[in-house]
């Protein structure tokens, strides 16, 4: 995908492929309500959704510049339209669940569209930050306005996320199609054949992300119940409760955006890590507003924060996305997991203990996850080719990470002593010795 996609479209792409993820508590609460099913059915159909999102990552991870950016990402729309809308108006358990999983699916390919142009952009973890701050701000005034206008039922959350995925479609009128000689069809294919970059450092980060996001979800798709059963809360206040951690939240990416490449991802990263575990250790044993409070306050201001920097570390490592959406396709199988585990922990030992196991898991996790940004530490956090003016590109000529990207300069021509030249044995890169002029000097041709 060409880096000269508009941010805004991607962000809004990027918002619509992430809020069922965001929404996760309220869709699996008002499951189990409506539908009378128990927590492990509710999360086991919230797993559901977000494991066909994750197949979708899978599926198209090198597949989107050939199908086409602006097509896969209304087909995924659509389909997200379709499926949501689905069991928004049904009430029928395997009909919900199929909606469900079909309108996963078409988020998991709206954000498979996103992140492979987000890695295309010359700085992903600013556009990664965007994305995060535009859904974490949608996810946030929706958790304040559906208790609100429906006290029950499962219909408005799933019917808000079909809205939005309808809101989204004039949006992609800015993708391109594969046209041209940026977006070709035959460069398109290239990228199904061209090995991935990387590969140790990639896979290691998608291993340790899929039971990274399995931890943070385990607690997400079981908070409401923490504040409704456990700390006696109504679903008003555990909404509003919601709202202002995300509106926190909404902070800490502005934090992330802010400080950006001025620290080593290393920190964020591993650090982070360290500190969200302990906030899941807190509000999984809250017993009041207080305690319920701060902890999913404090988890929800730097979740987003390390999750941008786990974004633009994975977008950096390939220039075609390829790793930015398995990485995020391995989020979203972690986060897959996050309900069924987080619902079958609770119910088998109940919430303090199963927060513990996760905050003990988080800690062990910031381990290989520091090894793998130190490792990375020195690649830049864009796109891995510097372009003319024209949009041509020339090379990995690109500054170190951290550093702002400086303008390609062509020489005409270039002109080396002929004491210099006499000094080499070997013909140049083209097999040819250089040809002296009348003036003593040996001139090359720029390339």
């Amino acid at each position: 995908m060409s880096s000269r996609t508009p941010r805004p479209a991607l962000t809004a792409l990027f918002t619509a492929g992430y809020l069922a993820a965001y929404l996760l508590p309220t869709l699996v609460g008002r499951l189990a309500d409506s539908l009378r099913l128990s927590p492990t059915q509710a999360g086991l159909a919230g797993s559901a959704l977000l494991l066909s999102s994750a197949t979708a990552g899978f599926s198209l991870a090198a597949r989107v510049e050939r199908l086409g950016p602006r097509k896969a990402a209304r087909a995924g729309l659509l389909l997200a339209a379709v499926g949501y809308g689905t069991a928004a108006l049904s009430s029928s358990v395997p009909l919900v669940v199929a909606g469900a999983m079909i309108g996963g699916f078409g988020s998991g390919t709206a954000t498979a569209v996103a992140a492979t142009g987000i890695a295309a952009q010359k700085d992903p973890h600013r556009a990664s930050t965007l994305g995060l701050l535009s859904v974490s701000a949608l996810a946030g005034a929706l958790y304040l306005t559906i208790p609100r206008l429906s006290p029950s039922g499962h219909a408005l959350p799933f019917a808000a996320l079909a809205v939005t995925a309808l809101a989204v479609w004039p949006a992609t009128r800015r993708f391109a199609d594969p046209a041209g000689p940026d977006n070709s069809p035959a460069r398109a294919a290239s990228a199904l054949k061209t090995p991935l970059p990387h590969a140790r450092s990639g896979a290691a980060l998608a291993a340790v992300i899929v039971v990274w996001s399995m931890a943070q979800n385990s607690l997400w798709g079981v908070s409401s119940s923490i504040g409704t059963v456990q700390a006696g809360l109504s679903e008003v206040t555990v909404g509003s409760v919601f709202a202002v951690a995300l509106g926190a939240g909404l902070l800490g990416v502005i934090g992330a955006g802010a400080l950006g490449t001025r620290v080593d991802r290393a920190l964020p990263i591993g650090a982070g890590t360290a500190a969200i575990a302990c906030c899941i250790a807190l509000s999984a044993r809250a017993d009041g507003l207080g305690t319920f409070a701060s902890g999913e306050i404090a988890w929800n201001t730097l979740y987003p924060v390390v999750l941008s920097y786990l974004l633009g570390l994975a977008a950096s490592l390939d220039p075609r996305g390829r790793w930015a959406v398995l990485v995020g396709s391995a989020s979203s199988l972690g986060t897959a997991c996050g309900p069924l585990v987080g619902s079958s922990l609770a119910q088998g030992v109940g919430y303090p203990a199963m927060g513990a196991a996760l905050a003990t898991t988080l800690l062990l996790l910031a381990v290989p996850l520091t090894a793998v940004a130190l490792h990375t530490g020195g690649r830049p956090l864009f796109a891995g080719a510097a372009r003319r003016r024209s949009g041509a590109p020339v090379g990995a000529i690109v500054p170190p990470s951290g550093l702002l990207e400086q303008p390609v300069v062509e020489i005409f021509p270039l002109e080396v002593p002929a004491v210099a030249a006499e000094a080499f044995t070997t013909a140049g890169p083209d097999g040819v010795q250089p040809e002296m002029s009348s003036s003593g000097y040996a001139s090359t041709s720029a390339r």
